[in-house]
């Protein structure tokens, strides 16, 4: 199905690349082809089944902007497709699906809500999950959870986990954070005349692991011990009752 795709979006003159993914196959497509690819599957390789779009915060590349195409053919057998490109975060913008694939409309207000993409000419762009006057989108990563920060974290394994603030006597042998909760020093009321601190750096810090991860296929080595010494012929390795 990948190659059929990669093969009908070429000769379109549409500039599609294989992705990685670990489960359907994937192929990425520039934000301004987004909706001609789409519709080049739909009619040329007929992927006609429109199952979800979505997206992910990818700091400061962008958002990832994902549809799942489907088609079904041979009684039960379905081929998958994700199709995915890339919208700047200073200005994440993409043309609308709904015209094409009624059941992208819904899923668009979604996207919208959650991580503040504007899809152009949507017929109704309006909040569809959260509460009327909510301000922010929850999904981008650099959204505070602020019920994490005014209640004690029900996930706290370690004494002193749950306290938010820094404590005299805690008796915790480290501090650590909830997800979702920032460092006091980038987040929370500032004096008057402080610098504004940069949005993603709670999220960046959180993306970097503690310590470097093994390569594939790399063991941790393990502490080599010299066998015992062998008895002398004639010898015996009792010892003497």
């Amino acid at each position: 199905m990948s190659t059929d795709a990669l093969d009908a979006l070429t000769e379109a003159g549409i500039a599609a690349t294989q992705a990685d993914s670990f489960g359907p196959a994937a192929i990425d497509v520039p934000a301004e082809s987004w909706v001609a690819a789409h519709e080049v599957l739909r009619d040329a390789v007929g992927l006609t089944f429109f199952d979800f779009l979505t997206a992910s915060d990818e700091l400061t590349d962008g958002f990832r902007v994902v549809s799942h195409l489907a088609d079904f053919w041979g009684g039960s057998h379905v081929e998958h497709l994700l199709v995915r490109t890339l919208v700047p975060r200073a200005k994440p913008e993409l043309a609308t699906l709904s015209e094409l694939y009624a059941g992208a409309n819904w899923h668009e207000r979604e996207t919208a809500e959650m991580f503040g993409i504007v899809f152009a000419d949507h017929p109704g762009l309006v909040p569809l999950l959260l509460p009327d006057g909510f301000e922010g989108n929850p999904l981008r990563k650099e959204f505070v959870l602020a019920s994490r920060v005014a209640k004690p974290w029900p996930g706290a394994k370690e004494p002193g986990e749950s306290d938010h603030a820094p404590s005299h006597g805690a008796p915790s042998r480290r501090r650590t954070l909830p997800p979702g909760v920032p460092d006091p020093e980038t987040w929370g009321p500032r004096p008057p005349g402080s610098p504004d601190p940069d949005p993603l750096a709670p999220a960046q810090a959180a993306s970097t692991p503690a310590r470097p991860r093994r390569a594939a296929g790399e063991r941790r080595a393990r502490k080599q011990t010299e066998p015992p010494p062998k008895p002398e012929d004639g010898a015996s390795s009792a010892e003497p009752s």
